[in-house]
């Protein structure tokens, strides 16, 4: 049980739900609410396969292409810095002309920065790292049981924000919020590229 607590504390850490809610409201502009939920839950999906597979076969995915934990952080890092320059340059859902011409609507979104974010690098080797410390029978239950708990929470953070009306994407509470988050995105991602070259360099 304590191994379980601790392993649901390490991927609630890296999954960050409340900043995944944010890049989410971001990408989902004015959509209405059920586009929203409707993306939610196949954001959430992708996520939870992504890991769900990093948890299987991670480690020995990486070894067959000879990438280390290290090399594979800072690339993932770089990743997050994209998604987090993408914020801060306040670039949200994608608008198209109405008919008349004097009205804009919102078009599919692309899902992947809060993917790529919720399933990054430090998560996909947190899980690694649960999988290979604690597995049972060769089976990670304690890596699959944090990963499914912490996304079942996400997702129904995400249901509550997509259920939510946001500001207009012109508000100027809304664009300071959204790049206040791209800078945080950006020093995490930071963070990766420097935890993960160091390690690489105490290695080598």
């Amino acid at each position: 049980m304590k191994d379980t607590l601790q392993a649901i504390a390490t991927i609630a850490s890296l999954i960050n739900p409340a900043m995944c809610a944010a890049i989410f409201m971001q990408i989902e502009g004015e959509r209405a609410g059920r586009a929203r939920v409707l993306d939610a839950t196949k954001a959430l999906l992708v996520i939870l396969t992504i890991l769900i597979a990093a948890a299987f076969f991670g480690a020995q995915l990486l070894r067959v292409f000879g990438v280390s934990l290290d090399a594979f952080s800072v690339a993932g890092g770089g990743v997050l810095v994209w998604i987090g320059i993408a914020m801060l340059t306040g670039r949200g859902a994608a608008t198209v002309p109405d008919n008349d011409g004097s009205k804009t609507a919102p078009v599919d979104p692309s899902l992947a920065p809060l993917i790529l974010f919720a399933a990054s690098p430090g998560t996909i080797t947190g899980v690694i790292t649960l999988s290979v410390s604690h597995s049972r029978f060769d089976v990670p239950v304690t890596a699959i049981t944090a990963v499914v708990i912490v996304l079942a929470l996400t997702w129904a953070l995400l249901l509550l924000t997509a259920r939510t009306r946001s500001s207009k994407s012109g508000g100027m509470a809304h664009d300071m919020v959204t790049r206040y988050m791209g800078l945080i995105v950006v020093a995490m991602g930071i963070q990766f590229m420097l935890t993960g070259y160091k390690a690489f360099m105490g290695a080598g």
